[in-house]
Protein backbone atom coordinates (compact mmCIF):
# COMPACT_ATOMS: atom_id res chain seq x y z
CA UNK A 1 0.00 0.00 0.00
CA UNK A 2 1.82 3.16 -0.78
CA UNK A 3 2.06 5.53 2.05
CA UNK A 4 0.32 8.12 1.08
CA UNK A 5 -2.67 6.54 1.79
CA UNK A 6 -2.19 4.27 4.53
CA UNK A 7 -3.29 5.50 8.03
CA UNK A 8 -2.04 3.57 11.17
CA UNK A 9 -4.74 1.01 13.25
CA UNK A 10 -4.22 3.18 16.45
CA UNK A 11 -4.98 6.56 15.26
CA UNK A 12 -7.91 5.61 13.47
CA UNK A 13 -8.97 4.06 16.68
CA UNK A 14 -7.95 7.24 18.21
CA UNK A 15 -9.88 9.62 15.79
CA UNK A 16 -12.70 7.49 15.28
CA UNK A 17 -14.43 9.09 18.34
CA UNK A 18 -13.89 12.71 17.07
CA UNK A 19 -15.07 11.92 13.44
CA UNK A 20 -18.68 10.38 14.62
CA UNK A 21 -19.09 13.60 16.93
CA UNK A 22 -18.60 16.01 14.19
CA UNK A 23 -21.35 13.84 11.52
CA UNK A 24 -23.43 13.87 14.61
CA UNK A 25 -23.11 17.77 14.86
CA UNK A 26 -23.75 17.77 11.43
CA UNK A 27 -26.79 15.76 11.64
CA UNK A 28 -28.38 17.99 14.47
CA UNK A 29 -28.07 14.61 16.71
CA UNK A 30 -26.36 16.61 19.76
CA UNK A 31 -27.60 19.54 21.26
CA UNK A 32 -25.41 23.00 21.09
CA UNK A 33 -23.44 23.09 24.54
CA UNK A 34 -24.19 26.71 24.42
CA UNK A 35 -27.70 26.50 24.35
CA UNK A 36 -27.71 23.92 27.34
CA UNK A 37 -25.84 25.86 29.38
CA UNK A 38 -27.79 29.20 28.72
CA UNK A 39 -31.16 27.31 29.53
CA UNK A 40 -29.65 26.26 33.09
CA UNK A 41 -30.23 28.81 35.89
CA UNK A 42 -27.15 29.73 38.04
CA UNK A 43 -30.20 28.47 40.65
CA UNK A 44 -29.95 24.92 39.35
CA UNK A 45 -26.82 24.58 40.35
CA UNK A 46 -25.55 22.84 43.74
CA UNK A 47 -22.49 22.09 45.21
CA UNK A 48 -21.51 18.85 45.73
CA UNK A 49 -22.76 16.69 48.78
CA UNK A 50 -20.50 16.92 51.59
CA UNK A 51 -19.08 14.03 52.73
CA UNK A 52 -15.17 12.41 52.17
CA UNK A 53 -14.37 8.79 53.23
CA UNK A 54 -10.85 8.22 53.90
CA UNK A 55 -9.25 4.82 54.92
CA UNK A 56 -7.34 4.66 57.92
CA UNK A 57 -5.82 1.36 58.44
CA UNK A 58 -8.84 -0.73 59.36
CA UNK A 59 -11.17 2.13 59.97
CA UNK A 60 -13.03 3.87 57.45
CA UNK A 61 -13.23 7.43 58.03
CA UNK A 62 -16.24 9.84 56.42
CA UNK A 63 -16.06 13.63 56.84
CA UNK A 64 -19.47 15.15 57.04
CA UNK A 65 -20.03 18.50 56.44
CA UNK A 66 -22.42 20.41 58.61
CA UNK A 67 -22.02 24.31 57.22
CA UNK A 68 -19.84 27.33 57.57
CA UNK A 69 -20.01 30.19 59.78
CA UNK A 70 -18.50 33.55 60.33
CA UNK A 71 -15.82 34.19 62.80
CA UNK A 72 -14.72 37.46 63.20
CA UNK A 73 -10.97 38.58 63.66
CA UNK A 74 -11.34 40.62 66.56
CA UNK A 75 -11.70 37.34 68.33
CA UNK A 76 -8.84 36.03 68.30
CA UNK A 77 -7.03 36.76 71.49
CA UNK A 78 -3.39 36.74 72.41
CA UNK A 79 -2.37 39.06 69.52
CA UNK A 80 -2.11 42.25 68.31
CA UNK A 81 -4.73 43.17 64.84
CA UNK A 82 -1.23 44.07 62.63
CA UNK A 83 0.23 40.01 63.66
CA UNK A 84 -3.63 39.01 63.15
CA UNK A 85 -3.52 40.36 59.99
CA UNK A 86 -0.02 39.64 58.79
CA UNK A 87 -0.81 35.83 59.72
CA UNK A 88 -4.09 36.40 57.70
CA UNK A 89 -2.51 38.09 54.53
CA UNK A 90 -2.09 35.70 51.14
CA UNK A 91 -3.83 32.92 53.67
CA UNK A 92 -6.82 33.51 50.91
CA UNK A 93 -9.77 32.46 53.72
CA UNK A 94 -13.00 33.50 52.36
CA UNK A 95 -14.04 36.60 54.35
CA UNK A 96 -17.38 38.77 55.01
CA UNK A 97 -18.24 41.77 57.39
CA UNK A 98 -19.25 38.73 59.57
CA UNK A 99 -16.11 37.06 59.32
CA UNK A 100 -14.02 34.72 58.41
CA UNK A 101 -15.45 31.47 57.13
CA UNK A 102 -14.88 29.07 58.92
CA UNK A 103 -16.22 25.08 58.41
CA UNK A 104 -18.06 22.97 61.05
CA UNK A 105 -17.26 19.09 60.48
CA UNK A 106 -18.42 16.10 61.91
CA UNK A 107 -16.91 12.70 61.50
CA UNK A 108 -18.63 9.39 61.15
CA UNK A 109 -16.26 6.14 62.09
CA UNK A 110 -16.09 2.96 60.94
CA UNK A 111 -14.28 0.26 63.16
CA UNK A 112 -13.20 -2.77 62.25
CA UNK A 113 -16.43 -5.20 62.69
CA UNK A 114 -18.48 -2.63 61.15
CA UNK A 115 -19.81 -0.43 64.65
CA UNK A 116 -20.23 3.23 63.23
CA UNK A 117 -19.47 5.84 65.64
CA UNK A 118 -20.64 9.33 64.59
CA UNK A 119 -18.21 12.42 66.51
CA UNK A 120 -20.08 15.16 67.09
CA UNK A 121 -22.91 15.75 65.46
CA UNK A 122 -23.34 19.63 63.72
CA UNK A 123 -25.63 22.29 64.58
CA UNK A 124 -29.33 20.95 63.46
CA UNK A 125 -31.35 24.27 63.31
CA UNK A 126 -29.49 26.12 66.41
CA UNK A 127 -27.89 28.27 64.45
CA UNK A 128 -30.12 29.42 61.23
CA UNK A 129 -29.36 29.18 57.58
CA UNK A 130 -26.10 27.41 56.14
CA UNK A 131 -25.37 24.82 58.95
CA UNK A 132 -27.23 21.91 59.61
CA UNK A 133 -26.20 19.37 56.88
CA UNK A 134 -24.71 16.77 58.98
CA UNK A 135 -27.77 14.20 58.31
CA UNK A 136 -28.52 15.08 55.12
CA UNK A 137 -24.71 14.00 54.11
CA UNK A 138 -24.74 11.33 55.92
CA UNK A 139 -27.89 9.74 54.19
CA UNK A 140 -25.53 10.92 51.25
CA UNK A 141 -22.57 9.38 52.02
CA UNK A 142 -24.66 6.08 51.97
CA UNK A 143 -25.63 5.58 55.79
CA UNK A 144 -28.53 6.08 58.05
CA UNK A 145 -29.43 7.75 61.28
CA UNK A 146 -30.55 4.62 62.55
CA UNK A 147 -27.05 2.70 61.73
CA UNK A 148 -25.21 4.69 64.44
CA UNK A 149 -24.56 3.02 67.12
CA UNK A 150 -22.49 5.69 69.53
CA UNK A 151 -22.13 9.67 69.15
CA UNK A 152 -19.07 10.85 70.82
CA UNK A 153 -19.08 14.78 71.33
CA UNK A 154 -15.83 16.66 72.43
CA UNK A 155 -18.08 18.72 74.15
CA UNK A 156 -21.64 20.15 74.45
CA UNK A 157 -21.16 23.69 72.57
CA UNK A 158 -24.71 23.98 69.85
CA UNK A 159 -22.48 23.41 66.83
CA UNK A 160 -21.50 19.85 67.98
CA UNK A 161 -24.15 18.63 70.10
CA UNK A 162 -27.87 20.37 68.59
CA UNK A 163 -27.57 18.08 65.13
CA UNK A 164 -28.38 14.73 67.86
CA UNK A 165 -32.16 16.14 67.93
CA UNK A 166 -34.26 16.27 64.26
CA UNK A 167 -36.35 19.18 63.78
CA UNK A 168 -39.27 17.96 66.12
CA UNK A 169 -36.65 17.53 69.09
CA UNK A 170 -36.74 14.17 69.02
CA UNK A 171 -33.35 12.02 68.98
CA UNK A 172 -31.47 11.79 65.48
CA UNK A 173 -29.74 8.72 66.13
CA UNK A 174 -32.71 6.76 67.79
CA UNK A 175 -30.71 3.10 68.15
CA UNK A 176 -27.19 5.54 69.36
CA UNK A 177 -25.97 5.67 73.04
CA UNK A 178 -24.90 9.39 73.81
CA UNK A 179 -21.02 9.57 75.15
CA UNK A 180 -20.21 12.72 76.73
CA UNK A 181 -17.18 13.74 79.57
CA UNK A 182 -18.90 13.50 83.07
CA UNK A 183 -17.20 16.63 83.59
CA UNK A 184 -18.72 18.11 80.72
CA UNK A 185 -21.83 17.18 81.47
CA UNK A 186 -22.18 18.11 85.05
CA UNK A 187 -21.43 21.05 83.93
CA UNK A 188 -24.18 22.04 81.51
CA UNK A 189 -26.18 20.20 83.41
CA UNK A 190 -25.54 22.06 86.65
CA UNK A 191 -25.86 26.00 88.11
CA UNK A 192 -22.61 26.85 86.90
CA UNK A 193 -23.06 26.91 83.00
CA UNK A 194 -26.00 30.11 83.52
CA UNK A 195 -23.44 31.97 85.98
CA UNK A 196 -20.02 31.45 83.60
CA UNK A 197 -21.56 31.55 80.34
CA UNK A 198 -22.46 35.39 78.93
CA UNK A 199 -25.81 36.72 79.07
CA UNK A 200 -26.13 37.55 75.24
CA UNK A 201 -24.90 33.34 75.08
CA UNK A 202 -26.89 32.09 77.88
CA UNK A 203 -29.54 30.60 75.72
CA UNK A 204 -27.12 27.75 74.77
CA UNK A 205 -27.35 26.13 78.12
CA UNK A 206 -30.89 25.62 77.55
CA UNK A 207 -29.76 24.10 73.88
CA UNK A 208 -27.50 21.79 75.70
CA UNK A 209 -30.02 20.18 78.30
CA UNK A 210 -32.60 20.10 75.96
CA UNK A 211 -30.24 17.47 73.89
CA UNK A 212 -28.77 15.75 76.62
CA UNK A 213 -31.99 15.44 78.25
CA UNK A 214 -33.15 13.96 75.24
CA UNK A 215 -30.79 11.35 75.41
CA UNK A 216 -31.02 10.57 79.65
CA UNK A 217 -34.89 10.14 79.87
CA UNK A 218 -34.37 6.82 78.15
CA UNK A 219 -31.08 6.04 79.42
CA UNK A 220 -29.10 6.39 76.27
CA UNK A 221 -26.80 8.97 77.50
CA UNK A 222 -23.57 7.72 79.37
CA UNK A 223 -20.56 10.05 81.07
CA UNK A 224 -17.04 8.68 81.21
CA UNK A 225 -13.74 9.66 82.40
CA UNK A 226 -10.57 9.80 80.43
CA UNK A 227 -8.78 6.65 80.70
CA UNK A 228 -11.60 4.35 82.22
CA UNK A 229 -11.62 2.12 79.01
CA UNK A 230 -15.22 2.41 78.68
CA UNK A 231 -15.25 3.48 74.99
CA UNK A 232 -16.76 1.23 72.41
CA UNK A 233 -13.33 -0.48 70.01
CA UNK A 234 -10.95 0.70 72.36
CA UNK A 235 -11.36 4.34 71.71
CA UNK A 236 -9.20 6.35 73.86
CA UNK A 237 -10.33 9.71 75.30
CA UNK A 238 -7.94 12.02 75.51
CA UNK A 239 -8.35 14.84 78.08
CA UNK A 240 -8.12 18.80 75.78
CA UNK A 241 -9.62 20.89 78.49
CA UNK A 242 -10.00 24.73 78.29
CA UNK A 243 -12.06 25.55 75.11
CA UNK A 244 -14.81 24.06 77.62
CA UNK A 245 -14.31 22.29 80.62
CA UNK A 246 -14.50 18.65 80.07
CA UNK A 247 -13.46 19.23 76.03
CA UNK A 248 -12.25 16.00 75.37
CA UNK A 249 -10.35 14.81 71.93
CA UNK A 250 -10.27 10.83 70.99
CA UNK A 251 -7.65 8.89 69.58
CA UNK A 252 -9.00 5.89 67.75
CA UNK A 253 -6.68 2.76 66.80
CA UNK A 254 -7.06 1.48 63.24
CA UNK A 255 -3.97 -0.43 63.69
CA UNK A 256 -0.33 -0.74 65.51
CA UNK A 257 1.33 1.70 63.48
CA UNK A 258 1.41 5.26 64.24
CA UNK A 259 0.34 6.21 60.68
CA UNK A 260 -3.19 3.97 61.24
CA UNK A 261 -4.44 6.51 64.02
CA UNK A 262 -6.77 9.14 64.21
CA UNK A 263 -7.06 12.13 66.65
CA UNK A 264 -10.76 13.03 66.36
CA UNK A 265 -9.63 16.89 67.98
CA UNK A 266 -12.68 18.94 68.19
CA UNK A 267 -12.34 22.76 68.79
CA UNK A 268 -8.65 22.78 69.60
CA UNK A 269 -7.82 24.92 66.31
CA UNK A 270 -11.06 27.41 64.96
CA UNK A 271 -8.60 29.84 62.57
CA UNK A 272 -6.25 27.23 61.26
CA UNK A 273 -4.60 30.01 59.21
CA UNK A 274 -3.55 32.04 62.70
CA UNK A 275 -3.31 29.03 65.16
CA UNK A 276 -0.74 26.63 63.49
CA UNK A 277 1.71 29.47 63.27
CA UNK A 278 0.63 31.07 66.62
CA UNK A 279 -0.60 27.87 68.75
CA UNK A 280 -0.65 30.79 71.92
CA UNK A 281 -3.22 32.58 69.93
CA UNK A 282 -6.68 31.74 71.51
CA UNK A 283 -10.33 32.35 70.69
CA UNK A 284 -12.63 34.42 72.63
CA UNK A 285 -14.96 31.99 73.72
CA UNK A 286 -12.63 29.61 75.14
CA UNK A 287 -13.95 29.18 78.78
CA UNK A 288 -9.95 28.85 80.14
CA UNK A 289 -7.91 30.57 77.41
CA UNK A 290 -4.63 29.33 79.22
CA UNK A 291 -6.04 26.06 79.88
CA UNK A 292 -7.21 25.41 75.67
CA UNK A 293 -3.74 27.21 74.76
CA UNK A 294 -1.47 24.27 76.59
CA UNK A 295 -4.38 21.31 75.42
CA UNK A 296 -3.55 23.17 71.94
CA UNK A 297 0.22 23.15 72.01
CA UNK A 298 0.38 19.44 73.32
CA UNK A 299 -1.99 17.89 70.58
CA UNK A 300 -0.15 19.93 67.68
CA UNK A 301 3.34 18.39 68.99
CA UNK A 302 1.99 14.80 69.89
CA UNK A 303 0.39 14.85 66.05
CA UNK A 304 3.45 15.99 64.54
CA UNK A 305 5.54 13.76 66.54
CA UNK A 306 3.68 10.60 66.25
CA UNK A 307 2.34 11.41 62.43
CA UNK A 308 -1.28 10.69 63.14
CA UNK A 309 -4.08 11.52 61.20
CA UNK A 310 -6.04 14.59 62.00
CA UNK A 311 -9.30 15.54 62.35
CA UNK A 312 -10.69 18.75 63.43
CA UNK A 313 -14.32 20.17 63.25
CA UNK A 314 -13.36 23.68 62.27
CA UNK A 315 -10.46 22.99 59.62
CA UNK A 316 -11.42 23.21 55.84
CA UNK A 317 -13.57 20.30 55.09
CA UNK A 318 -12.85 17.65 54.93
CA UNK A 319 -10.73 18.30 58.08
CA UNK A 320 -8.64 15.23 57.35
CA UNK A 321 -4.87 15.78 57.98
CA UNK A 322 -1.49 16.01 59.13
CA UNK A 323 0.38 18.37 61.25
CA UNK A 324 4.07 19.27 60.53
CA UNK A 325 6.43 21.40 62.33
CA UNK A 326 7.67 25.06 60.67
CA UNK A 327 10.24 26.55 62.62
CA UNK A 328 8.90 26.66 66.32
CA UNK A 329 5.13 26.33 65.45
CA UNK A 330 3.28 24.59 63.14
CA UNK A 331 1.94 24.26 59.53
CA UNK A 332 -1.63 22.06 58.47
CA UNK A 333 -1.24 19.40 55.55
CA UNK A 334 -4.82 18.82 54.22
CA UNK A 335 -5.32 15.10 52.80
CA UNK A 336 -4.63 14.97 49.28
CA UNK A 337 -8.32 13.84 47.33
CA UNK A 338 -7.62 10.29 46.69
CA UNK A 339 -9.85 7.47 45.77
CA UNK A 340 -10.74 4.47 48.42
CA UNK A 341 -8.56 1.39 47.78
CA UNK A 342 -10.86 -1.86 46.61
CA UNK A 343 -10.08 -3.79 49.91
CA UNK A 344 -11.50 -0.54 52.40
CA UNK A 345 -13.11 -2.29 54.60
Amino acid sequence: MPSSTWTHPRRTAFLFPFVLLAALLVAGAVPATAQQLQATSSADVQQAPGYYHQTIGTLRVTALFDGVVRLPRAQIAGLTPAQVNALLSHRYVPESEAGLQTAVNAYLVQLQGGRLVLIDAGTADCFGAGLGHVVENLKAAGFQPEQVADVLLTHAHPDHLCGVLDSDGKRAFPNATLRVDGSEAAYWQGSEAETRTPKDLRFIVGQARRALDAYSSVGRLKTFTPGDGSLPGGIEAVKTRGHTPGHTSYLISGGAEAKDKLLVWGDLVHYHAVQFARPAASYEVDADRAEAIRARRAMLQRSAAEGWWVAGAHLPFPGLGHVRPEGKAYAWVPAEYSPLPKSAP
